[in-house]
Parts: C-alpha cells; structure tokens; sequence
C-alpha cells in the first residue's frame, strides 16, 4: 500500500513553490484523497465528469477540483459551479459552451487551451493554426465567462525523454507565442500545464506551471 500522505510530501520538496501540484485522484478513493488532504494538500484534477460528481460531496469543500480529461458539451453544465479549472478545452464549440454555462450562473471559469503535441494520434488538442483562427475570430470577443489562462498538452507516452523534451519545448512555444501576439495585456494568461509522474522534471525544466502526478502519490492504477 502506497504511503500516500508521504508520498505528497516527498513530491512538494521536488517541486520549486512556483510550481502547482494538481493530485490526480482519478479512479482513486475518497479515503485516498483524504490522505492527501490530510498533509494540507487542496488541489486535485480528476478525468471524467461522473466520478467528480460522486466523490465530490464527501470531501472537504475548500478543494480546488481541476477537469483535465476529455470533456463532451453535454456535461459541462454539471461541474460549472463549482470547477476551479478546466485544463482540456480542445475546441471553440467547447469553449463556447462554458462560457454559456459559466453565464448562466453569472460565475467565471478558468480555462486552459490544449494543444496537440504527441505523436500519438489518440490525444486530443488544438494545432496553433487552429487556436490562432480560433483567437482572432469575431465570435471568440465574446467570449467573457470562460477565462483563457493558458495552455495544456501531453507528451508523446516514452521513455524517450529527449523526445519527450521536444514536445514540451513546442507547446512552450505555443504559450509564449500566444501571450505576446494575443494576451500580452492579460495578467491572468500566464499556466502552461504540462508533465505527470514520468516526466514532470522534464517539463519543470521547459517552463511548466502546473504539473498533474498521480501514481507516484497514488501508487499505480489497477
């Protein structure tokens, strides 16, 4: 059995202060994310919209829940009161979806842009070209609800790390790119979320601001 309450505080003296943690507590218990919790730990990313929802209410409300898996329309009006962070908007139809749903309940929510940077073809994600016709499109000015506040991606699943390295330099790349030509007056543009447990240094070292680790504090998934 993993030391999970260890584990998280063992994770926080490698990671620099600047740096996010989000938990992922994905397929993970209530009483494991208690654990957590119990070092003071308050920000968890779970991947689907159900298993937030059955967890939720049993767990301390000051939690800082994160969306970071693929997320469909249809279930974005269910976590938009109370979601702090939706990390995988990977298209304006989703993009405009919460922002509708954020204004119906008068609520901003944080979002962040994912890109497409592996080379697996499962992942889903903007390309640049995309997110700039996207960005400098009429509709996207109205926009006012859903706060874009930076970018997301996932690297290629390898051992390669030099690989690895080469996604997540493109994907900083795409973050500076943006901020300077679209968000540059925007203080809150400012997460590029990338790296979990097999390549969080790595992504630390190209410029992450949030990273998302679960086996190495949760132990493996079954």
């Amino acid at each position: 059995m993993p030391d999970i309450a260890a584990n998280i505080i063992s994770l926080k003296k490698q990671i620099p202060s600047s740096v996010k943690l989000v938990a992922v507590s994905k397929t993970m218990s209530v009483s494991d994310i208690l654990e957590a919790c119990s070092t003071g730990h308050r920000i968890f990313g779970e991947n689907r919209v159900q298993e937030l929802l059955s967890k939720k209410d049993e767990l301390p409300g000051d939690i800082e829940w994160h969306l970071i898996g693929h997320l469909q329309t249809n279930k974005v009006r269910f976590i938009a009161p109370f979601i702090r962070m939706i990390h995988s908007v990977d298209s304006f139809k989703l993009l405009k979806t919460i922002d509708s749903e954020a204004k119906k309940i008068d609520r901003q929510i944080d979002c962040l842009l994912q890109f497409h940077i592996a080379q697996e073809e499962t992942k889903f994600g903007f390309s640049i070209e995309e997110a700039v016709k996207m960005i400098e499109s009429e509709d996207f000015r109205q926009i006012s609800f859903a706060r874009i506040c930076g970018v997301m991606g996932m690297a290629t699943f390898t051992d390669d790390m030099n690989q690895v390295r080469i996604e997540f330099r493109k994907l900083s790349g795409y973050f500076r790119e943006l901020k300077e030509k679209y968000f540059r007056q925007i203080p809150g543009f400012c997460e590029l979320s990338m790296g979990m447990s097999g390549d969080f240094v790595t992504a630390i070292e190209e410029g992450s601001t949030i990273v998302r680790i679960g086996s190495i504090i949760f132990g493996n998934r079954s």
